[in-house]
């Protein structure tokens, strides 16, 4: 039986109480974890001048009125990820930055317009060592509410299980009997036509108007992402350069970056980087994926030049964002973000909870 009273209706609220608790006892276990490893909190500003310069994301547009009177377009962040770097650039180095993050058109079980991003830096550190750190907090999630298992729409996995690693394309040879490599050059350019054959081989439909970012996107999402994180959580490691923007080239493979993402219950997790300090191809890649964004939304966002200045700067260093919401609905077991959020952002319709 559903009821299409709101989140803050007494019934309802009830029976969302018990995760939002276990939301705030993460929460809290998360910072002391910090803490422990001499890591400092640091609370990003949510308006910028560039929301982040991904094909794909979407930002909220806002304007700031001068005391002039003259307009200024800002936006809310995307991801605390610009202001966390130029912390790097000014000495910081170890951060992180636990806090709410905006993104427009993604709203859904696992989307919200809204939500909560888990941020951290390590300055002079690997990114294999960010995979250690998925390992500890997916354990301290489970140990805060008592979980035994993470579980999402009958999948299930096991919090304490050591983390399977697999690399993209292990993971299409695998999932979906695709080399992708032979469709990227050393140079890290593409063959669309070559992956677009492998894909008709493998049973995936393609389009003539399909670029090789939207092939590599259809056998993820149909293919390889439902496969991922059965039982243990996987780290999906080594994206094509063409994937990873913001992170630097493998020194054993140049096709490839030093990007993974973290997968749980067939639900991605965290996205982390070797990151990128070369800020000369970091404004190639930011104009190549404008240039694509333009393509297929018809628009594109500013670069933030005090971003590619302070990149300049920066140490070597390892980052990832992981969605703390997803995280506490994988260990408390809820269906859909907006029952692990205490104030959801009214529904466009309103989404309707079980009672």
């Amino acid at each position: 039986m559903t009821s299409a009273s709101p989140w803050w209706a007494p019934h309802v609220h009830a029976d969302r109480r018990p995760r939002l608790l276990a939301r705030n006892r993460i929460a809290a276990a998360l910072r002391g974890w910090f803490a422990e490893r001499d890591f400092v909190e640091v609370e990003a500003s949510a308006l910028q001048v560039s929301p982040g310069n991904e094909t794909h994301l979407s930002a909220f547009a806002t304007t700031a009125i001068g005391p002039d009177g003259a307009a200024h377009p800002l936006y809310l962040h995307t991801s605390p990820e610009f202001a966390c770097k130029k912390l790097l650039a000014a000495g910081e180095t170890r951060l992180f930055s636990l806090g709410p993050v905006y993104r427009n058109r993604e709203r859904g079980a696992l989307h919200h317009p809204e939500f909560t991003m888990l941020e951290w830096y390590r300055a002079g550190e690997t990114y294999d060592a960010l995979m250690q750190d998925c390992a500890d907090l997916m354990r301290l999630a489970a140990e805060s509410t008592g979980a035994t298992t993470f579980a999402w729409r009958g999948v299930e996995a096991d919090p304490f299980a050591p983390l399977e690693r697999l690399t993209v394309a292990e993971a299409f040879r695998l999932h979906a009997g695709i080399d992708l490599l032979a469709s990227v050059a050393p140079d890290a350019s593409t063959d669309r036509a070559a992956l677009a054959a492998a894909l008709r081989t493998a049973g995936i439909r393609t389009a003539p108007d399909d670029s090789w970012a939207d092939l590599f996107s259809r056998v993820m999402v149909e293919r390889v992402e439902p496969a991922l994180g059965r039982g243990r959580a996987t780290i999906l490691c080594e994206y094509p350069i063409p994937e990873a923007a913001l992170a630097r080239p493998s020194p054993a493979d140049p096709r490839v970056a030093e990007r993974f993402e973290l997968y749980c219950c067939g639900v991605e997790l965290a996205n982390a980087f070797g990151e990128l300090t070369d800020a000369a191809e970091q404004r190639r890649r930011f104009a190549a994926e404008m240039d694509e964004k333009e393509r297929i939304y018809g628009e594109r966002y500013p670069l933030d030049e005090d971003f590619l200045s302070a990149l300049a700067q920066m140490p070597e260093a390892s980052g990832i964002a992981l969605g703390f919401d997803r995280l506490v609905m994988l260990a408390s077991g809820a269906r859909r973000i907006d029952e692990v959020i205490w104030t959801p952002v009214a529904e466009y319709p309103r989404v309707e909870f079980s009672r």
